[in-house]
């Protein structure tokens, strides 16, 4: 039996830069067909319960076990041998004595909200989507579907949070030889609760944790993930064939079998870079520097401007002065300089990678640098009169040779706009300390790029956005008026709290907290909450 505090209701109206109205979604193109208009056997709407066994129409390979049923867990989770009630998700590897395929294993609650359904196939449509899917994922294996089973959570809500939403959808596909499972994701709520994405086996001999599916903070950044470059879906081969390695490289070599790295190409979102473009490029020196560059245009950066800048290998820039510094500062610093931060951390272009620059104030980069800011921010009618490009190409982190990173700072300016563009391609994961952002001097402006100080997520930047562009995100960073526009944004808050709402002590310490959320997931820090009021009801 789980007990509930008190709940409280806030309206707390946010001042800030704009805001997105938020619309009702329809599910992803990558969802499946589900529901009743499906033919959906719909699991009973009770909190932590599971469907009845459900006897599989074709046999499915998972790991070298052969399962003939399985139970769809109202928490997110298959099962095959028992239903789970479980609410708290295991952490992979469990080592435990069950095989567990987790879509997004948490506490859900379908009796307050949502619906969780599942249907098998054996002929139609369905099975020709599955066919072309695994074939476009699974290149060469000349696959056909002879059987499809989608269990689907439709909008389902956490458990004590009536008005979330999460969407997402478990697929095991197979042709009796050879399994597969696809995860699409669409709305993922964030959450306080405990979560995890990814599958497990008996003994963990083999298992994978999707990147950031541990974080509940980060889990909503699902949607736009993969491992196969189609945002929001995960694929994996589960007969214990090869597999695609895009995952966690610290899981162990009995884990996966890994495909054959394709060479690597810059993303389109890269702007033009190298010795063929006329960079120059930096000292090969370990946490060196550039020496100082002389900008061919000041560079305004909330309210100061700058002549001079310096591109550090270890992935960020500075203007006053060079930086070794291999370990980033946790943003806000209030530190005593200003930071443009594209991943700091410790890189070193001695044993792989280079790191270039170079200026632009007339041709194609300053058209495509005007296009790009005009889409990211509507109505300024911007055109680009200086543009600066850092790239760190293929960069290895220090001590490990093998790995490579690689990403771009843009600098771009006109008239009084001043702007930030960070694209990012392919990035390791690492144990070294992390941060991506900007941080200004006494941090009077600051934003941290979401899950970027998680060196075992890093890679996810490639398709995370704040601007609707995988892997790109976009700031204006002149500090001007555009920055001064407010928007009065109402927000109904559902809380559940031991404190006293009603006291102004405690009322300040919730919205800092609320605010400190919302700065996380790409609001700026200038946001201001204030409470238009506070009523307590009974849970």
């Amino acid at each position: 039996m789980r007990l509930s505090p008190v709940f409280q209701h806030m309206l707390v109206f946010i001042s800030v830069l704009s805001l997105t109205r938020v619309q009702t979604t329809a599910a992803p193109a990558i969802f499946y067909p589900f529901g009743s208009a499906a033919g959906d056997t719909i699991n009973a709407a009770v909190d932590d319960g599971s469907s009845s066994v459900i006897q599989l129409l074709s046999p499915f390979l998972f790991f070298g076990r052969t399962y003939q049923q399985i139970y769809v867990n109202n928490n997110g989770h298959l099962t095959f041998n028992e239903p789970s009630s479980q609410f708290v998700p295991y952490s992979f590897p469990a080592s435990r004595n069950q095989d567990i395929i987790a879509g997004l294993w948490t506490d859900l609650d379908n009796g307050m909200r949502g619906v969780v359904s599942y249907h098998q196939y054996t002929s139609g449509n369905v099975l020709t989507r599955a066919t072309q899917d695994i074939n476009t994922h699974f290149p060469n294996l000349n696959f056909s579907a002879s059987w499809v089973f989608v269990a689907t959570w439709d909008k389902v809500a956490y458990f004590s949070l009536t008005n979330t939403e999460t969407s997402f959808q478990v697929l095991l596909i197979s042709d009796r030889n050879s399994s597969f499972i696809l995860m699409n994701y669409g709305e993922i709520a964030v959450t306080t609760h405990r979560v995890q994405a990814g599958y497990d086996t008996i003994n963990s001999t083999h298992y994978i944790v999707i990147n950031g599916s541990n974080s509940g903070s980060s889990i909503s950044n699902l949607k736009n993930s993969s491992n196969v470059s189609v945002s929001g879906r995960w694929a994996f081969r589960v007969d214990g064939g090869q597999q695609i390695s895009e995952v966690n490289p610290t899981l162990s070599s009995t884990t996966v079998s890994t495909v054959t790295a394709q060479p690597w190409t810059a993303p389109e979102i890269f702007y033009p870079f190298g010795l063929t473009v006329g960079d120059k490029s930096n000292p090969v020196d370990d946490d060196g520097s550039s020496s100082v560059i002389q900008l061919l245009s000041p560079f305004l950066f909330f309210g100061r401007t700058y002549q001079q800048i310096y591109v550090n290998n270890n992935g960020y820039l500075t203007f006053n002065q060079a930086s070794n510094e291999y370990v980033p500062y946790s943003f806000p610093a209030r530190g005593s300089q200003d930071i443009i931060a594209g991943l700091w951390t410790d890189l070193d272009n001695r044993l792989r990678g280079v790191v270039s620059y170079r200026q632009y104030t007339s041709g194609n980069v300053l058209t495509r640098a005007t296009r790009d800011i005009n889409t990211h921010f509507p109505n300024l009618n911007f055109t680009a009169s200086w543009v600066f490009i850092a790239t760190w190409n293929k960069v290895a982190y220090f001590d490990l040779t093998s790995t490579e990173t690689s990403f771009q700072v843009v600098l771009i300016s006109g008239r009084n706009f001043s702007f930030v563009l960070m694209n990012y391609g392919d990035i390791a994961v690492t144990g070294h300390p992390v941060q991506a952002g900007y941080d200004t001097i006494n941090s009077t402006h600051y934003f941290v790029i979401p899950e970027s100080i998680n060196g075992s997520s890093i890679s996810n930047l490639r398709n995370s956005s704040n601007v609707n562009v995988p892997g790109q995100w976009a700031f204006g960073v002149d500090g001007g008026p555009k920055s001064n526009k407010e928007y009065i944004t109402g927000l109904q808050a559902k809380l559940s709290s031991f404190s006293d709402l009603t006291d102004t002590g405690n009322i300040q310490t919730v919205l800092q907290q609320i605010k400190q959320e919302l700065v996380k997931y790409g609001l700026p820090n200038s946001i201001e909450l204030t409470l238009r009021n506070v009523q307590k009801i009974k849970p």
